[in-house]
């Protein structure tokens, strides 16, 4: 198998059985490393973050596997979660990774949540760094602060995202809060109040907030992170950031630099030797641990 390629594995969940995650494997000859790419909330292997990782991993010799986190290509096999990281140690164990001797995992937005939890507990040895770019960490002040009045318009760009996923699931198997409901929900707290607590088996928001939240345990990563923070993130607050980062791992490497929601100039330098631009930075980062 070479350059792009469908991608699926399956996991067995206890509660609704088989699920399908799907991806896309960009596969590089000779490579022996490999990248999983983790999308954001309400976004897609498709989105451009993600795509400009790819073509900078490619560009790095190493093959990427742009993964769907579940439910988010709208075939309706379920929801996911900020700390749901069955979902990614599935894609490192599936068959069409096994070749590789050394992987890696990059996470945006709440991808980078994600990935950040599977590096307090990975269960691949071949796992050699981890990197979260604009990730959420205390999910309770993040989320007061993408449901302020200020923020609206991105608040509904995501919430038209969760809603796709949604419909998509009610089309195919009973959900726990009639699709009407999810139709009028406005904020991020109400959806996860809705769809996420009830499908996951939290007790209430706060419950899965404290539950789910890596920010207090990031004195336990169990391998090499970078996290990347942008000064001007309309939806990840340095402010939500700050606290988190007291009681760091020496293994986390922060850095703040200039720019929006995933979203950066194409020249930005994080020191890393190698092409200038988040992506060639990232990507020089993780190779320095292969």
């Amino acid at each position: 198998m070479r350059g792009c390629q469908p991608f699926s594995t399956t996991i067995c969940d206890p509660q609704i059985g088989e699920i399908v995650l799907r991806g896309v494997l960009d596969d590089v000859p000779d490579a022996d490393a490999a990248v999983l790419v983790v999308h954001g909330l309400g976004g897609s292997a498709d989105s451009h973050y993600c795509t400009s990782a790819a073509i900078a991993a490619r560009m790095a010799g190493v093959s990427c596997l742009r993964l769907w986190l579940r439910g988010a290509d709208h075939q309706g096999d379920d929801i996911y979660h900020a700390a749901l990281t069955i979902d990614l140690h599935a894609a490192l164990a599936s068959p069409a990774l096994a070749r590789y001797r050394r992987l890696f995992v990059l996470g945006f937005s709440l991808g980078g949540h994600v990935a950040l939890r599977l590096a307090l507990a990975p269960s691949d040895a071949r796992l050699r760094a981890v990197a979260a770019i604009c990730a959420p960490l205390d999910l309770a002040t993040s989320c007061a602060a993408i449901d302020a009045p200020a923020r609206w318009i991105y608040r509904q760009h995501v919430l038209r995202g969760l809603r796709r996923i949604y419909a998509a699931v009610a089309a195919r198997r009973l959900v726990p809060t009639p699709k009407c409901m999810i139709d009028r929900v406005s904020t991020i707290r109400e959806w996860d109040r809705l769809t996420v607590v009830p499908r996951h088996g939290f007790a209430s928001v706060d419950d899965y907030y404290e539950r789910a939240s890596v920010g207090p345990r990031l004195g336990q990563l169990a391998v090499p992170v970078l996290l990347v923070a942008s000064a001007a993130d309309p939806m990840v607050p340095l402010e939500t950031v700050y606290p988190a980062l007291r009681k760091r791992s020496r293994l986390l490497d922060a850095r703040v630099v200039s720019g929006g929601h995933v979203s950066f100039a194409s020249n930005l330098d994080l020191a890393e030797h190698g092409p200038v631009g988040l992506d060639h930075q990232l990507m020089t980062w993780l190779m320095r641990h292969r």
